[in-house]
């Protein structure tokens, strides 16, 4: 029975992920007035095709590991465009509408986290308070004086140059632990100093600022929360509080949610290639369908939120500048911007070639890390 959630699970996640981001390409090709081809969910042979009036094929295909819309294009020479249908050719649409379409995905997936997170707050979410544990001894809290059972609710970022109190200016709520976690990691992955004004065991409040030069440094093999020293304790369930909002005030948390995770999910993508970030982090299919059948296990609410996770990856991803990829072709038309002209199909095509070795050996290097994490006794 296990084994059938984790799989449904991770047929539902690829299946909304994949169909949201290409339904953003989509809608704004229409929107765009390019003639959309065929949208596809999957690769493959397709396992069910449907023609609409407006000449799109729809195709839902038997590899369901991505997608694509293919739009009329005259630089496919597989294409045979008329007279009358050229001027529904995406190459000859102006910079910024290409741009648009090809942009249109990722933004797509960072606004289905947005709805995502919205949909979660709104339902009302139990929350772990931003109580501390014992801190690990010759961490950073440990010797600011911070002992179990300190209650985080403040926070703020400070100046490079403050390395001390006094300390002035109005703190941002902390409302529990996983808020505080993501505001940590930004500090961490941005080398950003904070102050935390914390509510002690007996109701009295202080701040200890955190300076920048003190910080640990992420690095792979440092857990930073541990050098940190601020770790959540364990609270039971029925002293936690509920987050409960109307639906304004979710989309605004949730915007500002998104772009926090966002920010720190970027830091940590470049850390791939400056060392702080291990390749050992990254996860294929496998590590995808664990957890998204672990989180369909736990309740809808946590499926929602890895749902928005990944969707954030996702956006993410595409827009890395590697041919094949959305960021790739935006790099292109960063070129024509700056150039004046396009680059030569020629010189696309070498590109294409390119970023597809690429995107295999990651593809790749993503299974094998999937397959000793996963098989490894």
């Amino acid at each position: 029975m296990q084994v059938l959630i984790t799989i449904a699970a991770f047929l539902l996640t690829l299946g909304v992920l994949v169909c949201f981001h290409e339904c953003g390409h989509f809608f704004a090709a229409r929107f765009c007035r390019v003639k959309v081809l065929r949208f596809a969910l999957g690769f493959g042979k397709p396992l069910f095709t449907h023609y609409a009036k407006n000449g799109t094929e729809w195709v839902i295909a038997s590899i369901p590991l991505g997608g694509y819309v293919k739009l009329l294009d005259g630089r496919d020479k597989q294409q045979v465009i008329s007279s009358t249908e050229k001027k529904q050719a995406f190459d000859e649409k102006s910079l910024w509408q290409r741009s648009f379409i090809v942009a249109a995905g990722p933004l797509a997936n960072f606004l289905l986290s947005i709805l995502l997170f919205a949909v979660i707050y709104m339902s009302g979410v139990p929350q772990l308070p931003a109580r501390l544990q014992t801190p690990p001894e010759n961490s950073l809290a440990s010797r600011f004086g911070v002992v179990a059972g300190d209650q985080v609710v403040g926070w703020k970022n400070i100046p490079d140059n403050l390395t001390g109190l006094p300390f002035y200016g109005e703190f941002d709520a902390v409302p529990s632990w996983n808020a505080l976690r993501w505001q940590l990691l930004d500090a961490l992955t941005g080398d950003q100093g904070f102050a935390l004004e914390f509510r002690g065991i007996k109701g009295d409040h202080f701040v200890k600022v955190f300076p920048k030069n003190d910080l640990p440094l992420t690095r792979p093999e440092l857990d930073p929360f541990q050098a940190l020293g601020i770790l959540p304790q364990m609270t039971p369930p029925n002293n936690w509080t509920e987050l409960k909002l109307g639906p304004m005030d979710a989309l605004g948390f949730a915007t500002k949610r998104v772009y926090l995770i966002t920010k720190v999910s970027v830091r940590l993508m470049g850390g791939l290639f400056t060392g702080s970030t291990s390749i050992k982090q990254l996860g294929g299919p496998l590590s995808i369908a664990d957890m998204a059948g672990k989180s369909a296990q736990i309740g809808w609410q946590p499926f929602l939120a890895f749902l928005a996770l990944m969707s954030i990856s996702i956006g993410l991803l595409n827009l890395v500048p590697l041919p094949m990829l959305d960021g790739g072709q935006l790099l292109y038309d960063a070129w024509e911007l700056v150039v004046g002209r396009r680059i030569s199909i020629s010189i696309q095509e070498i590109l294409q070639k390119v970023g597809f070795f690429l995107l295999i050996s990651l593809s790749l290097l993503a299974l094998f890390n999937d397959l000793q994490r996963y098989l490894s006794p």
